[in-house]
């Protein structure tokens, strides 16, 4: 299959950006300075990523429309109000997940924002599951940028009056030169910031300008490290279709009424879960020393029964000091828990952490 390039891409080699493959993309992973520099430029400046490799769906419909999602996506879609977004999953049969997706409320349909990798089946599960009864469009003339960090309002405010009002996990239709922009007050760092959603023709001039207002270009290295920090999930890795948003540790973003109701697919596994039966969960780990535990790496009890694995681990450039996340028995999983890791045939302390490791700067 032929891998693609976003709308940036030249942008990218023009900074000298070393390129890795990313669900079917060629991305920048980091630019000269390097993933460390990156890292705190976004969380003491205002980092700027391109994530245009994303899905953006569109969906078309009324209140059908929201009764039909509801049986696949367990938020409470009826009463998030218009341009609010909700974090939100795909959920199968057995309560795992398909996707996580950021899910917005617009005066004519949704927009979901959908993982690269997953995009192609997000839309066959939705397009199924809706029976051909709205309009579903996959955009493909359309980028997303994200602008993360304290600066990061400052900075788009010079450009687009008005954002600065917006809410976290709100957005809103801007103007741009006389172009359409929709941004949303959201993001994956940790930090204050905004998601744009805007036309491919326009995304390589509309950066440069954020630039030249003192963003700075990051890579997707920085952007894990940063995600990690942040205790947040990456699809494919911490969560996946055998794993329930409970057990990850994301309770929280299914809706009070609909843990109540159900009617969503998954749902008895998943209640079964909230009731107690929960074997694992997803915690935060802190390797005792200078250790890296990378995805994969092996947990045991103190007495070396083994208990779980790392699906995430790196240096935290903000905490100075190895962090990681994984799946532990339930018995294991409260904050202080002394555990063990098995990194190249040899097993080194860990103490199991409290989510995040670093605290969020959200604008509530």
């Amino acid at each position: 299959m032929e891998i693609q390039k976003t709308a940036l891409y030249k942008y990218h080699k023009s900074l000298g950006a070393k390129f890795v493959s990313f669900a079917g993309y060629q991305m920048p992973v980091q630019y000269t300075s390097g993933i460390i520099e990156e890292h705190k430029l976004t969380r003491s400046n205002a980092g700027l990523f391109d994530v245009s490799h994303m899905g953006q769906l569109f969906i078309e419909g009324n209140h059908d429309l929201t009764k039909e999602l509801e049986k696949i996506i367990p938020t409470d879609l009826k009463n998030i109000k218009i341009n609010q977004s909700k974090y939100s999953f795909l959920t199968n049969e057995i309560g795992g997940i398909y996707d996580d997706l950021i899910v917005t409320k617009l005066e004519k349909g949704f927009n979901i924002i959908l993982n690269a990798a997953c995009k192609k089946n997000d839309y066959k599960i939705i397009e199924e599951s809706l029976s051909n009864k709205f309009k579903l469009t996959l955009h493909k003339d359309l980028s997303l940028i994200a602008l993360q960090g304290p600066k990061a309002v400052k900075i788009l405010e010079n450009i687009i009056k008005g954002v600065s009002l917006l809410k976290f996990m709100n957005g809103n239709n801007f103007s741009y030169e006389e172009n359409k922009v929709y941004i949303t007050r959201s993001g994956y760092t940790g930090e204050d910031g905004f998601e744009i959603s805007l036309s491919n023709k326009i995304v390589e001039r509309f950066v440069k300008i954020l630039v030249s207002k003192g963003a700075q270009p990051i890579g997707l290295g920085a952007r894990d490290t940063l995600r990690i920090e942040a205790g947040l999930c990456l699809y494919g890795h911490d969560i996946n279709e055998t794993t329930t948003p409970i057990e990850a540790n994301l309770k929280w973003a299914i809706s009070k009424r609909r843990r109540e109701e159900g009617g969503f697919l998954g749902y008895n596994k998943i209640k079964s879960n909230i009731n107690g039966k929960l074997s694992r969960l997803r915690v935060g780990i802190k390797p005792v020393g200078k250790i890296i535990a990378r995805e994969g790496v092996r947990i045991f009890s103190q007495n070396e029964n083994q208990i779980g694995s790392i699906t995430s681990g790196t240096f935290g450039p903000s905490v100075n000091g190895s962090i990681a996340m994984g799946y532990v028995k339930y018995d294991f999983a409260k904050p202080g828990t002394k555990i063990l890791l098995e990194v190249r045939g040899k097993k080194y302390e860990a103490i199991v952490n409290e989510l995040p490791f670093y605290k969020k700067n959200y604008v509530r």
